[in-house]
């Protein structure tokens, strides 16, 4: 698999949450977000008791609420979607802060806001606790298919590759005297990015070479084994079997 590098969604630490096996932590993220979706829209508590969830395994994985927050910026599309929703969603109107909006757009609002939130929140803490080289061999422990755990593993591998040729070339530019202040300059930009994609392919071509000149046929090796215990695999399975309770409660009540 190659070394790893420490990604700056990664937060080092020696908690639970940290030492668990990766592959572990990735079924009970993925279990968690099925119930968050699975759960009705009109259970707002059961949303409540997610986040508090959540909460506790940040608190336990020593992830300041801060950092979490900080990431969920990443889900500002969706949420300025959500709150299109009202507005042109048909159904009976209500009046809310002086505005006519609908209920059923408010509705699905509220359902695209809180799970995809959650889900995000859950896959950042995911990150935060596992370096990426960890979740690549978790992916493998899961039977993922080979070839798109490789495609993962290339991409993080040399994605800060190319976002450095990236800069150089903005560097380049820039000592020229270039700076894209207009459409005019689209052209330039256009140009860059051609010359982007041609290194990039050559690259790419170059290290296959390599690779193939070195024994590689198709698969990665495995380095290490990851395994886990019982104990391991019970202490991941507490999130989504209270998440399976509170969702059960949510269609009940």
């Amino acid at each position: 698999m190659g070394a790893g590098h420490a990604h700056k969604l990664y937060r080092h630490g020696r908690s639970p949450v940290h030492r668990l096996p990766p592959h572990c932590k990735l079924a009970a993220v993925f279990c968690f977000v099925v119930v968050v979706v699975s759960t009705p829209r009109e259970a707002v508590w059961a949303f409540g008791a997610y986040a508090v969830l959540l909460g506790a395994v940040a608190a336990v994985a020593r992830v300041p609420a801060g950092f979490v927050l900080r990431r969920l910026v990443i889900e500002i599309p969706f949420v300025a979607f959500a709150f299109l929703m009202p507005f042109v969603v048909p159904g009976e109107q209500t009046v809310l802060f002086g505005v006519s909006v609908s209920v059923p757009g408010l509705w699905d609002a509220w359902n695209v806001l809180a799970k995809g939130t959650l889900g995000v929140a859950a896959s950042v803490l995911l990150a935060a606790t596992t370096e990426l080289r960890a979740l690549l061999l978790g992916l493998q422990r899961l039977r993922l298919p080979p070839l798109l755990v490789q495609i993962a593993s290339f991409m993080i591998r040399y994605g800060d590759v190319i976002t450095g040729e990236m800069r150089r070339m903005s560097i380049a530019r820039r000592s020229r005297g270039f700076e894209a202040r207009g459409v005019r300059h689209w052209g330039v930009l256009a140009k860059s990015a051609g010359a982007l994609f041609i290194r990039s392919y050559e690259r790419g071509e170059r290290v296959h070479l390599a690779m193939v000149s070195r024994g590689y046929a198709g698969s990665m090796p495995v380095i290490d084994e990851v395994t886990a215990s019982r104990a391991q695999w019970s202490a991941a399975a507490v999130l989504p079997c209270t998440a399976l309770l509170i969702c059960l409660l949510g269609w009940t009540l």
